[in-house]
């Protein structure tokens, strides 16, 4: 599939794998920063590519870091890669970026750390996982705190959100996340896609941590200058 695109020279460009997240972010947009312009480009077959290698391959490593440095130059204030699958490409790829790249996870990671000790990891893509851990791990060791990982995969539940199955997708993940809070602190939803699961299981033990609103607000700081 072709990208997907809105003009550049937005204040935040984001670079999606699911053009599902358009409207999400938009939205975010409206209520948190309606004085900044946004901008979306779709990649869908970057996920693709991944889910066929079940990893990030170095060729699509490359390829991920080729699309965000093209937004990068398309003169947005910050780029904003919101596929955590991708997430690590995307900081191999800040140090020859004109203006700041954000993985839209690395916020809800760094909150993470600070809420528990022991961090379920919650994922519906099995490639997913690794870039998820590897993140929480470094959030952890910058300011020095222990930690320890459970994995949820809720792979089987992934085919209902490729077949726009939502609502069933939303449900399914939040009955699981209600068993998977008895074993942990803080659960951690590893893809942005996740996020609406969060909203059907409110009374869990634990608190509930999504990408999208962490992440944009992050974004937005950025985008107005600050940090």
């Amino acid at each position: 599939m072709p990208p997907s695109r809105r003009s550049h020279g937005a204040a935040i460009a984001f670079l999606h794998t699911a053009a599902i997240h358009i409207e999400t972010f938009n939205a975010l947009g409206r209520e948190i920063a309606p004085e900044l312009a946004l901008t979306h480009v779709v990649r869908e077959d970057l996920l693709a590519a991944a889910e066929k290698a079940g990893r990030v391959t170095p060729a699509l490593d490359l390829m991920t870091q080729e699309a965000l440095i093209a937004l990068a130059e398309g003169g947005a204030r910050v780029v904003v890669c919101t596929c955590s699958t991708l997430g690590a490409s995307v900081e191999r790829a800040a140090a020859d970026a004109p203006v700041p790249l954000l993985r839209i996870d690395r916020p809800m990671a760094d909150l993470a750390v600070l809420q528990g000790h022991r961090i379920g990891i919650c994922a519906c893509i099995p490639a997913t996982v690794p870039n998820t851990e590897a993140l929480i791990a470094d959030s952890a060791r910058a300011i020095g705190r222990d930690y320890e990982f459970t994995t949820f995969l809720f792979d089987d539940v992934w085919t209902a959100f490729r077949e726009g199955r939502l609502d069933d997708y939303y449900q399914e993940i939040a009955r699981r996340l209600a068993e998977a809070a008895h074993d942990v602190d803080v659960l951690v939803l590893a893809q942005a896609s996740m996020a609406p699961a969060a909203a059907l299981c409110r009374n869990l033990p634990v608190p509930v941590l999504s990408s999208p609103r962490i992440g944009f607000e992050a974004a937005a700081r950025i985008a107005r200058g600050g940090r």
